[in-house]
């Protein structure tokens, strides 16, 4: 499926035909331009950002300056070189990539890649019966967005007028409220964890992510470590998978068929080198 009939799906589509290129004059050409569908819509940002009620974002298409920025050292060991990337791409430099929910950079991210090196992403995926490492090829253009408004509805969520949800574990029947993680909580979440590993100390990456992203227990804000430290692993478990449903997002699984074991089943498109790099 082409870019431009994308409409119902999460992705790109050009914001115009791209200019044609003056034959006489090379360097006249005009980098294009694309709308990327925010899985958001806009509507978790506050009233002064400027993807407030914004259901698209306008980015350019990746250029060869842009490799550069994905093939350099320092900021992949920063950690931000996909936020520098973001940077570049955006129109409107009143973005800044570390604002953005996860959820429309995961989407501008599948976006730029895409449209820069095709829609069809070749690499390694294992299966998760039987472990068996084969080529698997994902349609970038078939992600679509994870139905959160559905979903909210569906679990009775309350939605705050700070943008943070309520929700009610089953097992301890404790209410916790959480918020949206941005590219800041990202980043903080991945400079403790490589510290951890750098300082031999325990991981404890799944009770550090609860931390990024509950803000109360019981209306206390004060007792979100502890609850965190004793929570129920059902509730644990509950709160993982409804987190992932009620977060704008676009759904980065698609169906594999293991050669082996013939399992059939989702799995998600993984970040590796490859995505950017394609073979």
């Amino acid at each position: 499926m082409s870019l431009a009939n994308r409409e119902e799906q999460i992705g790109a589509h050009p914001a115009s035909d791209p200019p044609p290129v003056n034959t006489e004059n090379p360097l006249s050409f005009v980098t294009p331009t694309e709308f990327v569908e925010l899985p958001s819509k806009g509507k978790f940002y506050h009233e002064e950002h400027p993807l407030h009620n914004e259901e698209t974002v306008e980015i350019k298409y990746m250029t060869a300056k842009d490799e550069d920025i994905l093939t350099s050292q320092t900021l992949i060991k920063k950690g931000i070189v996909i936020d520098r990337l973001l940077k570049n791409l955006l129109i409107d430099k009143r973005i800044k990539p570390e604002d953005l929910l996860i959820g429309d950079k995961n989407a501008m991210v599948v976006a730029a890649r895409a449209t820069g090196y095709g829609e069809l992403y070749e690499t390694r995926v294992t299966c998760p019966a039987c472990l068996n490492a084969e080529n698997h090829e994902f349609l970038l253009s078939d992600l679509k967005s994870i139905p959160y408004e559905e979903n909210i509805e569906k679990y009775n969520i309350t939605v705050t007028d700070k943008n943070t949800f309520i929700v009610t574990l089953p097992k301890s029947n404790t209410s916790v409220e959480l918020k949206l993680l941005t590219g800041h909580e990202e980043i903080k979440l991945a400079k403790l964890t490589e510290r951890k590993r750098k300082n031999k100390l325990a991981e404890s990456f799944l009770t550090d992510q609860f931390r990024s992203y509950i803000v109360s227990v019981n209306g206390d804000t004060n007792s979100v470590g502890q609850f965190i430290d004793i929570m129920p692993a059902s509730d644990s478990r509950y709160l993982r998978s409804l987190y992932e449903e009620i977060c704008p997002n676009v759904d980065l699984k698609q169906t594999f068929t293991c050669s082996v074991c013939d399992f059939e089943g989702p799995v998600g498109v993984p970040f590796t080198a490859d995505f950017f790099w394609p073979k």
